[in-house]
């Protein structure tokens, strides 16, 4: 029998905020970084890759959570674990110590999301097949079993949850034909970081309809003349049949929000984004309500599938913006995504960052295969930041996903990256540091 021999660890960093990618309202100088866990096992040839992901100062909190979390597993059987992936989480979500720290928010549940991407990574693996795939194959009882349901019985029943995935399960195959001629649509985010130049900004954009995108995203939220003069810019590349979106990250108080998004209503937005706190359900809704036709999305610092929950049962969201490393790894995603499907909310993940985007693609996928069974709506963010860092990277092709065929979760990082990149110690870290003091 295979075992887990031992886990690792690693704070890993990419200088982002020297060129301002990832800017934004809220977070003007993000340095994207991943706290990386890597299960070992007996087998030279199977190991399990996964992260969380953050912006800088902390990740370090967030990897010595994560190493807590996963002590557990170390010495476990492999077949065990990734046999009933259900009851792996539900035992590492258990532990009253570390669950006291949340519970199911913040570092310690980014930790939990850190190590069981990288379980769910291992069994993919061990499968032999691309996470997607691995999940498009399990039966609706086997998904039901797996995926985190407490709490959601008053909006979601296991009978419904399951009746859901069986009314799609035997046209499964032809929607991944489907995604093998088309890929999975998406969006960039490329184009529009707040800190860009407008100059940058409207080659960027030029760029992003070169490349065959469709729907292009901007940071607003700053200044309100400066955000109207780079609507104005993208409006003029892209044209009026491209979609707009605009992305507030959090930064409005809710009357605030809907003096700011109606003020940018001439250039048609397809959504705000973030508008306002990420845990104001009311607020959200009253957003939504104020700001119509213009839709409202949000998710990507939803902490917790009992805050989606309440978005769902509230009316506040147009398109749920689930994050891969924020919620606790594909148990809590899978509930989400059910959710989802029952209230027919469009789910459109959040990527970018470090890696999200190899995630978030098989999350879509599966989506639109086994749970949602509809792309209407729907288009998953792309980021083009990072991404000769990993293994397997995803693989955008005409403003589209093209389906990963690769064993796992697209997880692995480059070992060299780890070298080079790890904090403090990799050689880039180390060459700052030592300018620095010199």
């Amino acid at each position: 029998m295979t075992v887990i021999t031992g886990v690792e660890v690693f704070d890993v960093r990419f200088p982002t905020s020297l060129t301002a990618d990832g800017s934004d309202a809220m977070n003007k100088d993000g340095d994207y970084s991943a706290a990386y866990v890597v299960l070992h096992t007996d087998d030279p040839d199977l190991s399990g890759y996964g992260f969380t992901f953050t912006i800088g100062r902390g990740n370090d909190l967030c990897a010595a959570a994560a190493e807590q979390r996963a002590q557990p597993l170390i010495g476990r059987e492999v077949e065990e674990l990734t046999t009933d992936l259900g009851a792996i989480y539900r035992e590492l979500q258990s532990d009253s110590q570390l669950r006291w720290l949340g519970p199911e928010k913040g570092v310690i549940h980014l930790a939990l999301a850190a190590v069981m991407n990288a379980v769910w990574d291992m069994a993919a693996r061990r499968a032999g097949k691309p996470l997607w795939k691995l999940l498009a194959e399990m039966t609706p009882e086997k998904l039901v079993d797996a995926a985190d349901m407490r709490y959601l019985s008053d909006a979601l029943t296991r009978e419904e949850a399951v009746s859901i995935l069986r009314n799609l399960e035997g046209t499964r195959s032809e929607r991944i034909a489907r995604l093998e001629e088309t890929g999975y649509p998406s969006y960039t985010t490329s184009a529009g970081w707040l800190g860009y130049s407008d100059d940058k900004l409207r080659t960027l954009c030029q760029e992003a309809v070169d490349a065959g995108y469709q729907h292009i995203k901007l940071k607003v939220g700053a200044n309100l003349q400066d955000d109207i003069r780079r609507c104005s810019i993208a409006r003029e590349v892209i044209g009026d049949e491209a979609h707009l979106m605009i992305d507030a990250n959090q930064v409005w108080d809710v009357p605030e929000a809907i003096t700011w998004v109606n003020a940018l209503a001439d250039f048609k937005p397809l959504w705000i984004e973030e508008p306002t706190s990420p845990d104001d359900v009311l607020g959200h809704a009253a957003v939504r309500k104020a700001v119509a036709p213009i839709g409202v999305a949000s998710g990507e610092h939803g902490m917790n599938r009992v805050l989606f929950k309440q978005m769902f049962q509230a009316g506040a969201l147009d398109y749920c913006q689930l994050d891969s490393c924020r919620l606790g790894s594909v148990n809590e995603i899978l509930a989400v995504l059910l959710l989802a499907a029952k209230f027919d909310v469009p789910v459109c993940p959040h990527a970018g960052g470090v890696g999200l985007c190899e995630l978030v693609q098989h999350l879509s996928i599966f989506d639109y295969v086994a749970v949602s069974g509809s792309l209407e709506g729907r288009v998953t963010e792309f980021v083009d930041h990072l991404h000769e860092h990993f293994v397997d990277p995803c693989l955008v092709r005409d403003g589209a996903y093209v389906l990963p065929a690769q064993p796992g979760y697209s997880a692995q990082m480059y070992s060299q990256t780890l070298v080079e990149f790890a904090y403090p110690t990799g050689s880039y870290w180390a060459r700052s540091h030592d300018a620095v003091g010199s």
